[in-house]
């Protein structure tokens, strides 16, 4: 008989056909829905649904309150705040069935997406980038971008441990807590050490 290798609290909800990658934790009130993939190491909050097909890389933190819906993914280590929202239909109508017309969208790895922030769908949320709490995001967010407000604007860059990147006249920035060097150029950040 093969035994589970994550753990879900006795309310969680975990329907048939979903991978659930081992010592996942799902917590209190959760709903895991069919079709769905969870990485290893993930930790699901209190009052979190899955949706069908969504798709989360491994070591995934999602915190309570979070609905994750058709067209997410997330790739490895992201960071999903309490509350923050993702949407997967551009033009929603009740009495219009839009299920054909699902948008993707890709949060990136080790992305993080702070409290009651709001993800219009088909934007996609660049790797190390950091989404401040209560952002609406209208456009896809580059790499290493720090954005913040309602529409979202960016107002920053920071390294791959979270903290902000101030750039030299060559260009170069350097985290001051890893050691990790960073270039700009045409406004793309990439990590060359």
């Amino acid at each position: 008989m093969d035994r589970k290798k994550y753990f879900s609290h006795e309310t969680a909800v975990i329907d048939d056909n979903c991978v659930i990658g081992d010592s996942t934790k799902i917590w209190h009130f959760s709903h895991i829905m069919s079709n769905c993939k969870i990485g290893e190491r993930c930790n699901i909050g209190q009052n979190v649904v899955v949706s069908p097909q969504v798709v989360l890389g491994n070591n995934v933190k999602v915190q309570n309150n979070v609905s994750i819906y058709t067209g997410v993914i997330c790739e490895d280590d992201v960071f999903l705040g309490p509350s923050m929202v993702f949407t997967n239909v551009i033009n929603p109508r009740s009495a219009v069935n839009r299920k054909e017309e699902y948008m993707k969208t890709i949060v990136k790895k080790g992305a993080s997406i702070g409290a009651n922030a709001t993800i219009v769908c088909g934007n996609n949320i660049g790797k190390f980038s950091f989404i401040g709490a209560g952002s609406v995001v209208t456009k896809e967010i580059p790499d290493y971008a720090l954005v913040v407000g309602n529409p979202s604007r960016q107002i920053g860059w920071v390294s791959e441990y979270g903290h902000r990147l101030s750039f030299n006249k060559e260009n170069i920035a350097i985290c001051k807590e890893s050691g990790q060097k960073f270039k700009i150029k045409d406004n793309v950040v990439e990590r060359i050490q």
